[in-house]
């Protein structure tokens, strides 16, 4: 240990110290901090638990402010060390000491007996005495009496029960005399050192002593406790009786036995590579606390326990296992207090040896496996508070926990290492099935394990299913749970409680009641995943308390964090929950969280598109959600990344809505959604969109609606250039217009005119742009006059009139740039750098061309990159610069492929033409 920096003694009055020097701390509240930390150290102590443990049940008001100062100050000592190796940090929810462990006496005496275990007699017996040589008197002394720690004591006893261990072996017989005679005498029930004392008395030719010393013991447990000693002295009186104790035979109890408590474990375990050799690493490295968690039915209990077997060999001194019934549907979860009588009895303690109280089994438990190397398998744990007690002291035994459940307190307090297991691999989970039911036809195995969700009991029930009815055929198991509402019914399991929906049915019902409802609520969107200000709007909570829950249910693993802030379940916890939410809320309920998911998403969809493009419809949904409750929607990149993550939940609720008969809801959520299409064009995803909302416009007999869901539609044939039907769209949404308000009718004629350039009727769609670029004139309405300007310098490049078209088209691109519009300003930018192609000007194209590529790369428009890539390419090859246009072929070609596969093929042989230059 180095001289100077920090050191901590526990181990007698609480001190800090600077090398040798000691350093006054202050009070006993700051020793009873510095001792709270130092116990722990490396670990968060939470700040509850500090208050509590210096004021008990009744902290002063200011309780929180003493600690903060008292910390101000401990921080302050460390750094005016000589050599500051040690800092306080605030980790939330506390503070954490860190320093090297054995800068600390306590712990410095812990790695002294986990070493001495693996040494000589001779060098166990030093290090051990060392050990004890760090106590300079009663432990903790000068801090607050409600601070406390007993398992140093436990330590110091241990520590004293090995070392004379070792003297024992080394025949310092007439030493451990002298030494034991005065404790047993001031305690002869304390069997343990009694029978060491026996044992010296023995070795050292004093046989009659020790019989005698025995009788003394017997005579004070019948006066004092009703019962004769122990087991063990009982033997070992025995064995001094007959005079058959050898000379140098081990001092450990008969008891000390190694148990091997394991269950079976499954013949074969599919999959799971990864997670074994995660363990393996965790022991050979010494790890002491280890959390596999997971959803119901993944197969937590099956890995470990086929790993203990595995591993068994690695902890000769035995292996402990619990079923901790947390999450049993018949009985509530085991106590500690049993668990510890379990484990006791399992080291060989007598039944009527185990401690009444709590904390003297857990004393007397960490006793006994102190400095052993132990395995302790600890099967579904409900809480940390559970499994607290029952980890080991030191740092040879390793805990491994299952449980449903994260316990994330158990790596703040314990440094718990934590896996979240997952489905299995596709050719692992049927692997799975195959091991029940045999070999089948591959596709129809892969079907069934897709079907079941990858999940090894779901796995394991279907398989079974198949290996034990012969009138089950695959096709038919396939089949069944094919529909998503026979699935969970499929894969029950008849006259038991080990079915799916019963393993889920069992986490849901531990929730808390509030938690348990906001869950429930989520079960009845028809969403695929959620986030904290869906949940929020579905739930009526805080954004803040939405997120809270979704993380406390994703530590219950009935959800899962599948990217940031986006969580989902399982497919097959999906159905359970939908069944659920149909069966325990009332149709007003459901129709009631309908309608607040159609409220968000539309309230969100017209906030983002306001960020995206020029809006020209009048429809305004955003005051339907208070702006706060809504995501952060301020900035373009917001707005795009908000409708990527929620498309899929975006369709699904128009779904619902249709089928539920609110068409008026339909067509407006769809109509504020089409602008994300416009941007990001994916044909098959924009065309449901559009024909979904113009069907429900229809069904509702609104003409605004079937208004603007026809210019949607004219939208996408432009995009894609489809000609069939297009001119009988762009008819109807003039003649639907004339009925409306004036802005409509204009953008209607816009569409009109772009739609007739797009047939080739070049003159009839100048006349009805121009007419359009009249109107937004004596309107003022600048940004529909851009869009006209633009589609007529379309009509014009078409129709052969460069210089007309330019003109037009700089006008337009004017605008864009004073509304700081950059989608349309792409556009713009691009049909000048065709029009300059056109007419020879290679250098201008190039200029206006690159400009567009950068701002579209910028701003992630894939679609409108890919059409400036060819252009780019066009104009290189007129230059000569045939390389340069190979590349950007290539690009556009990548983008294509994505975007626009339907001209994909046109544009490979436009790239392939090039070879031939």
């Amino acid at each position: 240990m180095a001289d100077g920096g920090a050191r901590v003694e526990l181990l007698g009055p609480v001190r800090l110290l600077d090398g040798s020097r000691a350093v006054p701390v202050g009070g006993p509240g700051v020793k009873g901090l510095l001792a709270l930390l130092a116990l722990r150290v490396g670990k968060v102590v939470p700040l509850e638990e500090i208050i509590d443990a210096l004021w008990g049940h009744d902290p002063p008001a200011t309780a929180r402010t003493i600690v903060h100062g008292n910390v101000s100050q401990l921080r302050r000592l460390l750094r005016e060390m000589s050599d500051p190796v040690a800092e306080i940090s605030t980790r939330p929810p506390g503070y954490q000491l860190s320093v090297a462990p054995d800068r600390i006496d306590a712990h410095r005496a812990r790695a002294l007996l986990d070493q001495a275990a693996l040494e000589s007699p001779e060098n166990a017996s030093k290090l051990l005495a060392e050990a004890l040589a760090l106590w300079q008197g009663p432990t903790l002394s000068g801090v607050p009496d409600s601070v406390r720690a007993p398992e140093l004591d436990e330590l110091r006893r241990a520590i004293r029960y090995a070392r004379v261990n070792a003297d024992l072996d080394l025949g310092r017989y007439d030493e451990l005399i002298v030494e034991l005679s005065p404790i047993v005498g001031a305690d002869p029930l304390a069997e343990r050192t009694a029978g060491q004392l026996m044992r010296a008395l023995y070795h050292a030719g004093r046989r009659g002593e020790a019989l005698e010393l025995y009788r003394t013991v017997s005579r004070a447990t019948l006066g004092s406790l009703g019962v004769e000693p122990g087991a063990d002295l009982r033997v070992l009186h025995e064995r001094v009786l007959n005079d058959d104790l050898a000379a140098h035979e081990s001092a450990v109890p008969e008891q000390a036995v190694a148990p091997s408590q394991l269950p079976p474990a499954l013949p074969t375990l599919a999959g799971r590579e990864a997670e074994v050799a995660w363990l393996d690493g965790l022991a050979e490295r010494g790890d002491s606390t280890v959390i596999v968690s997971g959803t119901a039915g993944v197969g937590k209990s099956a890995l470990v326990i086929w790993w203990a077997h595995r591993a068994a060999r690695l902890f000769p001194d035995g292996v402990l296992y619990a079923a901790l019934q947390g999450f049993d549907p018949h009985q509530p979860p085991l106590e500690p207090g049993d668990l510890l009588s379990q484990f006791l009895l399992g080291l060989g303690v007598p039944a009527d040896e185990v401690p009444e109280h709590l904390h003297e089994r857990v004393a007397l438990y960490r006793s006994l496996i102190a400095g052993r190397r132990m395995l302790v398998l600890l099967d579904d744990a409900r809480s940390a508070e559970q499994v607290r007690p029952l980890l080991p002291p030191g740092a040879r035994s390793m805990t491994v926990v299952t449980s449903r459940s994260r316990l994330e307190a158990l790596a703040v307090s314990h440094s718990a290492k934590l896996r979240v297991l997952g489905t299995l691999a596709p050719e692992d989970a049927v692997s799975v099935i195959e091991e029940l039911a045999g070999p089948a036809d591959f596709d129809l195995n892969h079907a069934l394990a897709r079907l079941c969700g990858y999940l090894p009991l779901a796995l394991r029930i279907a398989g079974a299913k198949l290996a034990a009815s012969p009138q089950w055929t695959l096709k038919d198991l396939v089949g069944e749970l094919g529909n998503e509402r026979t699935r969970l019914a499929g894969l029950d399991v008849t006259g038991a409680d080990d079915g799916v929906r019963a393993a889920f049915d069992v986490s849901f019902r531990g929730l808390p009641d509030a938690l348990a409802r906001t869950l429930l609520l989520l079960a009845a969107v028809p969403a695929r995943h959620t986030g904290p200000h869906l949940t929020a709007a579905i739930a009526e909570i805080s954004v803040e308390q939405a997120r809270r829950d979704l993380r406390t249910l994703a530590a219950h693993n009935l959800i899962a964090e599948i990217s940031r802030d986006a969580f989902a379940p399982h497919d097959l916890v999906r159905l359970y929950l939908r069944d659920l939410a149909e069966t325990e809320l009332d149709p007003a309920e459901r129709a009631a969280v309908l309608d607040r998911a159609i409220r968000y998403h539309q309230a969100a969809s017209d906030t983002a598109r306001r960020k995206m493009l020029r809006i020209v419809d009048p429809l305004d949904l955003t005051g339907l959600v208070p702006a706060e409750a809504l995501p952060p929607l301020e900035t373009f990149a917001q707005a795009q990344d908000w409708f990527a993550a929620e498309w899929p939940n975006l369709l699904a609720v128009l779904d619902a809505a249709h089928a539920d008969g609110r068409y008026a809801d339909v067509w407006r959520l769809a109509r504020v959604a089409h602008t994300y299409r416009v941007v990001c064009p994916l044909y098959e995803e924009w065309i449901r969109l559009v024909d979904l909302g113009l069907a429900a416009a229809e069904a509702a007999d609104e003409p605004l609606g079937q208004c603007w869901m026809l210019i949607s539609r004219c939208a996408i044939a432009l995009t894609f250039e489809l000609v069939e039907g297009s001119i009988a769209d762009a008819e109807r949404a003039v003649g639907l217009a004339t009925r409306l308000d004036g802005r409509s009718l204009i953008v209607a004629k816009i569409h009109l005119g772009s739609v007739l350039t797009l047939l080739g009727r070049y003159s009839e769609a100048i006349e009805r742009l121009l007419e359009a670029v009249a109107e937004t004139e004596r309107t003022g309405d600048l940004e529909l006059r851009g869009q006209a300007l633009n589609n007529c310098a379309e009509a014009e490049k078409r129709a052969g009139r460069p210089a007309e078209a330019i003109t037009h088209q700089l006008a337009s691109l004017e605008i864009d740039r004073q509304l700081g519009d950059d989608s349309y300003a792409v556009v713009s930018l691009n049909n000048l750098a065709e029009l300059h192609l056109g007419i020879g000007d290679l250098e201008a194209a190039e200029r206006y061309a690159r400009e567009a590529v950068s701002l579209a790369v910028s701003r992630q428009f894939e679609l409108q990159e890919g059409i400036l890539r060819v252009t780019l390419a066009r104009i290189l090859r007129g230059q000569e610069r045939l390389d340069e246009a190979r590349e950007q072929y290539r690009l556009a070609v990548a983008r294509y492929e994505r975007m626009n596969p339907r001209q994909v093929e046109d544009l490979r042989k436009e790239a392939a033409d090039l070879e031939s230059v």
